[in-house]
């Protein structure tokens, strides 16, 4: 192709996740035997219940376009969960749905941000925070947490970080990639000092509220700070917490103009989602929510084994997560016993070709010297894997 591409094209980059899987795909399909912990996708399927949703809404006909911010019956149903999970009220017209949670987020940039405009983004951060600011020509600014912190980031970090170009805040709680959620009290902290910037807008990405660990309880920063409810956008989703990701359904709440902004912005891109993805989507929100509990509680069992594994092997540090189905260990005394190898992309190629195990560098989420290690996988998997590990 001799023809010059836009200039936005050549600023970002592709998913490294989803590079690793498809890199781990091609070498399963040349004979060898990989093992898959790199793809953020729970390895349930999705509830029946929600399955039978779908397929009725083919019988009966709901095939056709919907209003582009979603059908009114799941919007009522988001409602209901962000009052009933959450103890927060939206009206309708303060709450839309999306093609993915990722659309929601593009939405809001799109919307929000003007050229130069800055959006802090806490390291590690999932991989297409950056670079969805960065289509909508907005700076990321990358506040680097703390190891003593858990690798979060503290007030005094947001405080330092945020300048006369400041328009957004990303938290991210509990984590892709660590695994690690802010406490209440920590997230009160980080609301203090949002109340002295009122031109700063958070976006609060709850993707993964339901998946916490050891009995802790969930909390968003409109929680602790409710005085920012006119500048929060509160994003979730049901491909986590209902192992729904084919079905590409994200949802928000928050300011009624910034949602009309957000609905203008998806009206000339995707307008609405699926009509049957919706229909699934409301199922899911609104029926029986054990497979929520049980999917939970084999994550934890999971966790609690490869965490454990990790921390077995010599040069490598595996914090305890909060929540998710991702540990983020440290691998840089592992990087130094291996001969050849001189960083986190390195190992992790070392580790595809010499042990057959596909995880994702923690470069790509602006933190080197570590690794993504998924456990949305069997514990079969898991157990191989281990013993891989100690081979190294």
């Amino acid at each position: 192709m001799n023809h010059s591409l836009a200039d936005r094209v050549s600023r970002i980059k592709p998913s490294a996740t989803l590079a690793i899987t498809a890199r781990a795909n091609q070498i399963r399909a040349e004979g060898r035997d990989i093992l898959s912990l790199a793809a953020g996708e729970p390895d349930f399927d999705t509830p029946m219940h929600v399955k039978e949703a779908a397929i009725a809404a083919i019988r009966e006909g709901k095939t056709k376009y919907t209003a582009v911010a979603g059908t009114p019956s799941l919007k009522d149903a988001v409602i209901s969960k962000f009052r009933n999970d959450n103890g927060l009220e939206y009206s309708s017209n303060e709450v839309m749905i999306s093609c993915g949670a990722k659309q929601v987020i593009y939405n809001l940039c799109q919307a929000l941000l003007n050229d130069g405009d800055e959006v802090i983004i806490p390291a590690p951060y999932w991989v297409s925070y950056p670079d969805i600011v960065l289509l909508a020509g907005g700076r990321p600014v990358i506040v680097t947490g703390r190891s003593e912190n858990q690798n979060k980031i503290t007030a005094e970090d947001l405080e330092r970080s945020i300048s006369d170009r400041t328009r957004l805040l990303v938290l991210n709680s509990p984590s892709n990639p660590t695994g690690i959620a802010y406490t209440r009290d920590e997230l009160g902290a980080l609301g203090e000092v949002l109340e002295r910037y009122p031109q700063v807008f958070v976006i609060s990405d709850d993707i993964y509220e339901h998946i916490m660990f050891r009995g802790q309880e969930f909390s968003n920063i409109l929680n602790t700070t409710p005085s920012l409810a006119d500048r929060t956008l509160v994003l979730n989703g049901v491909s986590k917490a209902y192992s729904m990701t084919g079905w590409r359904i994200g949802y928000a709440g928050g300011p009624e103009a910034l949602i009309k902004s957000m609905t203008k912005i998806q009206s000339q891109s995707t307008s609405n989602p699926s009509s049957i993805s919706q229909a699934a989507a409301e199922a899911a929100l609104t029926g029986d929510q054990g497979f929520v509990a049980t999917m939970r509680e084999e994550f934890e069992k999971r966790h609690d084994f490869i965490v454990g594994a990790l921390n077995e092997i010599e040069g490598l540090r595996c914090p305890l997560s909060d929540g998710t189905f991702y540990c983020f260990p440290n691998i840089e005394g592992l990087i130094e016993r291996t001969a050849g190898i001189s960083d986190d992309l390195g190992f992790v190629e070392h580790l595809l070709n010499e042990a057959g195990m596909a995880v994702v560098p923690g470069k790509a989420f602006g933190s080197p010297g570590h690794m993504r290690i998924s456990f949305a996988t069997s514990m079969g998997v898991l157990e191989e894997a281990a013993t891989r590990f100690n081979t190294l």
